[in-house]
């Protein structure tokens, strides 16, 4: 996890990511004054390689009419000439009312761009008529159309129609709203913090800048549902003469689609980084205790591990990974391989700091035969009900199987990661990924999710993939190699520190092989 806080704080949306200068920036909602929401301003840290981070002063705060009560979340544009230009939510008066504004550096010669100017003829873009103006928020980066003019889009709504309303224009500095929205969905809710970008359909694994526009690519249009604090995407086509997003059919929207993260993950942004060609992505993790456990220990609010983003070869989802940069962090190393784990069989991973740790494994079954039936009653929509139905304790057929983590000796306390594969119709294999919090504290008051996603997962190779990075009170999980991923907030008591342990762990009836597994104790990261 990445804590970037000073002390008393409470920190949340990550904003205007980019990289400048041979340094990373990240922005992100902050209350320096407490562990709670209020006295927002962007705060600002950089770092040299996205894993450790330096705090800087904050770079935008509430001082001017068009902002007076609020500095909201926005997006980072690298202009022609190497010269960024943050846009930002401001709120202008106690009924909320919400314009967009720029900030620019006050010297574009220093790398760290530790000062940032608001112009006096902000606001850039008021609500207009058919605009909700107290759900207009969080522009997005800026690309460039083939008619060589600006694009932006700012989440919004229309009674319960989420949708993202598109502005062009020539200089950045005068704003013209499209006829039309770059795309809408009805009953979703707010669209907040929306994000759109090119990926390659060709080269999988590299990034595109945001105004890449032709050549063999798909769109990625991400939003954050305000009603279900889930972050969905969807692939598809941008209709340039049109400016228009149409996603593919193979795309569900809305609550039931994809989701960036399938746990406690909310409020994303991406940026590309020319440095090494990749787009990466940053989230923030809520926390899941009450504010008053907040107060007591004076801060809250994390942000995940940044991933690196790209198309799955199938174009019909996106992976993610961690940053390889994550990787420096990584000491003392305990292999396992060959490992048979029979229904009921649990196997300590020793001789690592199972608080802090990164875990690679690979799981392998001889047979899928004897996977359980799926039941079509069962709302194959709801992975997170099917999770709390068919726990880790639950025997099955093939699985539940995977890891017990930041696990008391006795197991008062553990959060499993784990798969279960159900038969579905026509031959086909249905594969539940689960992170249940449920088991994870004997603290009273907590939110103890079963975060759970289905996996898009060939299993004709019988074999299936899990990384869970672990860092006390958070767990970031990434099953089939970067299909699905669940981030859990979890606060043990007795599972901390030296007396948190791991293990692998088979609750079904067939015999699970660990094939290879790789955990090490991880450093900290350096914050400061």
């Amino acid at each position: 996890m990445l804590f970037l806080g000073h002390g008393i704080d409470y920190y949340i949306d990550p904003n205007g990511p980019m990289y400048y200068k041979g340094v990373y920036h990240l922005f992100y909602q902050y209350n320096p004054k407490g562990a709670v929401w209020g006295n927002i301003v962007w705060a600002h840290s950089v770092s040299t390689d996205l894993i450790n981070w330096k705090s800087l002063d904050p770079a935008i705060y509430p001082s001017k009419q068009f902002d007076k009560y609020g500095c909201w979340s926005g997006s980072a544009t690298i202009r022609p000439g190497n010269k960024p230009i943050i846009l930002y939510t401001g709120i202008v008066d106690e009924n909320n009312t919400q314009v967009q504004n720029y900030a620019i550096p006050a010297d574009y010669n220093d790398p760290y761009l530790t000062k940032w100017v608001k112009p006096d003829d902000n606001p850039l873009i008021v609500a207009d008529v058919g605009v909700n103006k107290t759900a207009f928020r969080d522009p997005t980066t800026a690309w460039i159309g083939l008619d060589g003019h600006w694009r932006i889009i700012v989440g919004s709504r229309r009674k319960n129609r989420g949708m993202t309303h598109l502005y062009r224009s020539k200089d950045f500095m005068k704003w013209t709203k499209a006829k039309h929205p770059l795309h809408s969905v009805a009953q979703s809710g707010n669209f907040e913090c929306p994000d759109f970008f090119p990926v390659s359909i060709e080269t999988h694994n590299k990034g595109l800048d945001t105004s890449v526009l032709e050549g063999k690519i798909k769109h990625v249009f991400k939003v954050s549902l305000d009603s279900t604090r889930f972050d969905t995407y969807t692939i598809g086509t941008y209709l340039l003469d049109k400016d228009r997003y149409v996603p593919d059919n193979s795309s569900v929207e809305g609550w039931n689609g994809l989701k960036l993260d399938y746990g406690n993950y909310y409020a994303s942004k991406t940026f590309f980084d020319p440095s090494k060609n990749r787009r990466i992505l940053t989230g923030w993790a809520n926390e899941s205790d009450a504010a008053v456990h907040d107060v007591e220990k004076g801060w809250a609010g994390i942000h995940a591990i940044p991933r690196k983003l790209w198309l799955d070869p199938t174009g019909k989802q996106l992976l993610q990974w961690p940053v390889e940069e994550l990787e420096t962090l990584r000491a003392k190393k305990v292999h396992l391989n060959n490992k048979k784990l029979k229904k009921g069989d649990r196997i300590e991973v020793k001789g690592i700091t199972a608080a802090q740790a990164d875990v690679e494994v690979t799981f392998s079954f001889a047979s899928l035969d004897k996977a359980e039936p799926f039941d079509k009653n069962w709302d194959k929509d709801d992975a997170q009900k099917l999770c709390r139905q068919k726990g880790s304790t639950v025997e099955g057929g093939l699985g539940p199987f995977g890891l017990l983590t930041l696990a008391s000796s006795k197991l008062e306390e553990y959060t499993p990661v784990f798969f279960r594969v159900f038969k579905a119709q026509h031959n086909k294999h249905v594969v539940l990924m689960c992170s249940d919090a449920s088991r994870s504290s004997i603290k009273k008051g907590l939110y103890t999710p079963s975060f759970a996603g289905f996996v898009d997962v060939d299993l004709a190779d019988k074999k299936l993939s899990l990384r869970s990075l672990i860092d006390n009170s958070v767990v970031e999980s990434f099953g089939a190699g970067g299909k699905t991923c669940i981030t859990s907030r979890v606060y043990p008591l007795i599972a901390i520190y030296k007396n948190a342990h791991l293990y692998v762990f088979n609750n079904g009836v067939e015999t699970i092989t660990v094939e290879n597994l790789d955990a090490w104790s991880m450093n900290s990261a350096k914050i400061h």
